[in-house]
Formats: structure tokens, C-alpha cells, sequence
């Protein structure tokens, strides 16, 4: 039930239509630090997402083609949304094992290895979900999905960009000498579950601002 109550968060964010990319970031965000970090759960998310999105678009597809135009800026933004939680996840995971180790502390080889496999295979999942949920919509929506998803291949993902220097940092932990054992209790999963509801609660702002795709400098140019 509480999956439906989410999905159906995510439609009224879409439905609404104003700032649709943040909102879709924190809904995801916060739904992400109730469940459990396994690939799985993350996949599940990610489905209600866009079936959530897809429902909230209905309405302007069924009208004019300006109204198409409508539909495909609010479900590029709730794609932009979700991969941005995504790639703040990983960012998490990134930030608490060098927290931990700025004092010292080590998280388990166990927890190590199991955070890299997922984190692994987290923005193959994004890709996956993008184009098993345009092809299972039989409509304007499915196009503009697949559209996202080409690009999303082509041009790389945040979260793809996040994943990247999250493993190194995995990596880097899990080939380093023993200097500090690991501590009873301390968990990457739970450390980062904390870190993700600070961020989604806006008091890590400045984690919130890395993972954002850095716009000024384009401004700039």
C-alpha cells in the first residue's frame, strides 16, 4: 500500500507540474532512506516513478500537441529527478566511508564489497527501468521515454557520473592496508540511509549542490 501511496505522490507532483524535477528528487530521496539499499528495492522505486509519472501525463496527452510538448518537459524532469536521487545515493555511500575514515573507522570488507556490487549495477537499473517503462507504454509517453533513455545512454547519467567516483572511493578503502579496524555496529548501509535523510531534509545542501549538474559553468561559457 505504501508503494501506491508513493506512486501516487509522484502522479500529483507530475500532475501539478511546478518544479517537477525537485520534487520528484525528494519524494525519491525520501522513499529511498525508508526502504533497504539492495538493488532491488531501488529498482521497485524507480518503476513506481515512472508509472507514477506516466499516469500524471495522461491528461496532456490526451489533448493538443502543445499539451504533448507539456507532457514530455514533466517527464523529463521527473527522469532528471530520479537519476539526481540516485546519483545522491551513491554520493551518500561515497560520503559516509570518508566520514568514517576521517575518524579512523573502517566499515567491513562485507559491507564494502555488497555497497560495490550494487553500486554497480545501479545505473544499468536506471537504464533498464527508463526503457522497460517506455515500452510498456502504448502511447506518446512510451515514445518520449525511449527518447530519454537514448539520450540518457548516449550522453551518461548523473548517477553514472556518481557511481564512478563512489567505487573509487570503495576501492581505494577495500585495497587499503588494515590501519583501523572495523567497528562493531557500523554499518555503510545505515551510515548512509542517515546521510540520505539529512539530504533530503535539506540540511546537507551542499552534498545536494555537488550532485546537481553544475549549470553555471555553462552559463558561463
Amino acid at each position: 500500500m505504501q508503494n501506491d501511496t508513493f506512486e501516487a505522490d509522484v502522479r500529483s507532483a507530475v500532475e501539478q507540474g511546478h518544479d517537477v524535477q525537485e520534487m520528484v528528487r525528494q519524494l525519491t530521496l525520501r522513499r529511498i532512506s525508508q526502504r533497504s539499499l539492495d538493488i532491488e528495492s531501488l529498482r521497485q522505486i524507480a518503476h513506481a516513478v515512472l508509472r507514477g509519472a506516466r499516469a500524471g501525463v495522461q491528461k496532456e496527452l490526451n489533448l493538443s500537441a502543445a499539451q504533448t510538448d507539456t507532457a514530455r518537459t514533466q517527464l523529463k524532469q521527473t527522469v532528471a529527478g530520479l537519476d539526481m536521487a540516485l546519483a545522491q545515493m551513491a554520493s551518500a555511500a561515497r560520503l559516509a566511508i570518508e566520514e568514517a575514515t576521517s575518524r579512523a573507522q573502517k566499515f567491513s570488507s562485507e559491507d564494502l564489497v555488497r555497497a560495490r556490487a550494487d553500486l554497480e549495477s545501479l545505473d544499468e537499473m536506471f537504464m533498464e527501468t527508463l526503457q522497460i517503462s517506455a515500452a510498456s507504454a502504448r502511447d506518446a509517453a512510451g515514445e518520449i521515454l525511449h527518447d530519454l533513455a537514448a539520450h540518457s545512454r548516449t550522453h551518461g547519467s548523473a548517477v553514472g557520473t556518481q557511481i564512478k567516483e563512489s567505487l573509487n572511493v570503495i576501492t581505494h578503502q577495500l585495497g587499503s592496508a588494515g590501519h583501523a579496524q572495523a567497528v562493531a555496529g557500523l554499518h555503510l548501509a545505515q551510515a548512509t540511509t542517515d546521510l540520505l535523510r539529512q539530504i533530503a531534509a535539506g540540511v546537507l545542501t551542499g552534498v545536494a549542490e555537488h550532485v546537481k549538474p553544475d549549470q553555471s559553468k555553462h552559463k558561463a561559457g
